[in-house]
């Protein structure tokens, strides 16, 4: 089974407002470094993203990929690999759980990535690490500033 990386960050927004961003896919170039495009294929029944293809420029891993996404009521969203050019595994997900009575989240990123060229497990980690850093502290900034 493969190794996991998350990390989380608390936001000082409510729950609801932080997954509006989430799920604002047309604008993720906006507020996260590593993605560069980002296309919304297929929406479920409540219009919410079920495959959206990403742009991806992190560093050691560069990619042209579609995810399938899962809402799972309103505080969570996980996503797993359709279809990719370098990756073998990008799985993910955001929990949401409120704090302060909600006036609070904290946001919980966890990510596993496997790329389908040799790479040792160690720059794997780093690499998850760094999308999950980048990507809480790009959502904390967009989310308050809004």
């Amino acid at each position: 089974m493969a190794e996991h990386t998350s990390s989380s960050i608390t936001i000082d927004a409510a729950p609801g407002d932080v997954m509006a961003v989430i799920a604002d896919f047309a604008r993720y170039p906006e507020w996260t470094g590593e993605v560069k495009e980002a296309e919304v294929l297929a929406t479920d029944a409540d219009g919410r993203a079920e495959k959206v293809r990403l742009l991806l420029d992190a560093g050691a891993i560069k990619d042209d990929h579609t995810l399938a996404y899962t809402w799972k009521g309103t505080d969570e969203v996980s996503w797993t690999l359709d279809k990719s050019q370098m990756l073998r595994q990008l799985d993910g997900s955001y929990r949401l759980a409120p704090v302060d009575g909600g006036k609070r989240t904290e946001v919980t990123y966890q990510l596993t990535v496997d790329v389908k060229i040799p790479m040792l497990g160690m720059i794997k980690r780093k690499a998850e690490k760094v999308i999950i850093d980048r990507a809480l502290a790009g959502l904390k900034k967009r989310v308050e500033s809004v």
